[in-house]
């Protein structure tokens, strides 16, 4: 029997975030101990519910809690153009089967990571605005973390202000907490996500599994493509699932150590997450960074996902 990695999902559903969890329930290597919410391609109502959607479409059963309504500092940002008015626009998602805990998201967090046997894993496709806090409210528990793996940053440009990544940049003052923390760290930045880039033709071999969860799929991507083909994009770039593919299937992206840190001033680069690339700074690296991936085997296991929810129901 597989020993299973249990981790948390920390997220802002959101199209990629959705499919991001879509991976992690197909999987056999991973145990979703917790889902919690936090504000940033919608408002925190917006992501909550979608949340909640999206775990009753897949069947993730696992407790639920929602994330506080702003960042650690300054007022939230959102991405209604790239993720529609609902933060998950396109198709008919079920409603939620999950109530949201009397609980926060970060106590939630704490209470499952303090009970788990083993080490957990929090996968954060978000503003790190739940795990920035938890860390800071619960420091105790950061041996008890195994990595957190993150979709976030770039180290050579962001994609909503040209320094900074839209996640780091909604709550860079968390970031900084998380990236100073010591605790194993995995950044899914831009470097690599742009490249995690899901072809038209993909959404068909999706779309052709005709399972519910898989048609579903195909089109989120298929509204997610609709923003990314307007800018000169030739797919769409499915940030978040590389946070997850990290964890499930490590032989298909490249990665190299970087000292990090995160800009949290400035005019022009606040949310920045800049790398220590020549050892100016005499610190050991504090990010295992991806940078590159084969496209092919990152389809092939999204194809093989939304496959095995059409077995599950046979």
């Amino acid at each position: 029997m597989i020993d299973k990695m249990p981790i948390i999902l920390d997220g802002d559903p959101g199209h990629d975030d959705a499919i991001a969890w879509m991976l992690a329930k197909a999987s056999s290597q991973l145990e979703i101990l917790a889902c919690t919410s936090v504000s940033g391609n919608q408002s925190i109502e917006k992501t909550s519910y979608n949340a909640r959607r999206v775990m009753a479409l897949l069947g993730i059963d696992a407790p639920f809690a929602m994330g506080r309504a702003k960042p650690l500092h300054g007022e939230p940002i959102h991405a209604g153009n790239i993720h529609g008015e609902t933060g998950l626009d396109g198709p008919v998602l079920p409603e939620p089967r999950v109530e949201a805990q009397p609980i926060s998201a970060v106590e939630l967090m704490a209470k499952t990571i303090a009970a788990s046997e083993r080490p957990v894993t929090i996968v954060a496709t978000g503003p790190l605005t739940n795990v920035g806090a938890l860390l800071i409210l619960y420091p105790e528990l950061k041996p008890k973390i195994a990595r957190i793996s993150i979709m976030g940053g770039g180290l050579a440009h962001g994609n909503w202000t040209p320094a900074a990544e839209f996640n780091i940049l909604i709550d860079p003052e968390a970031a900084d907490v998380v990236f100073k923390s010591g605790v194993s760290l995995t950044m899914a930045g831009l470097d690599v996500t742009l490249k995690a880039l899901v072809f038209p033709e993909d959404f068909e071999r999706i779309r052709a599994l005709g399972n519910p969860v898989a048609t579903v799929v195909a089109e989120w991507l298929d509204f997610f493509y609709g923003f990314h083909r307007s800018i000169g994009y030739a797919g769409a770039p499915v940030h978040d699932a590389v946070a997850v593919a990290a964890l499930v299937r490590p032989e298909i992206l490249t990665a190299a150590d970087y000292y990090v840190q995160i800009e949290t001033s400035g005019d022009f680069c606040r949310g920045a997450t800049v790398a220590d690339h020549f050892g100016f700074s005499g610190q050991q690296p504090n990010t295992h960074a991806l940078i590159d991936i084969n496209r092919e085997g990152f389809i092939d296991l999204l194809v093989e996902a939304a496959a095995w929810y059409g077995k599950e129901q046979a």
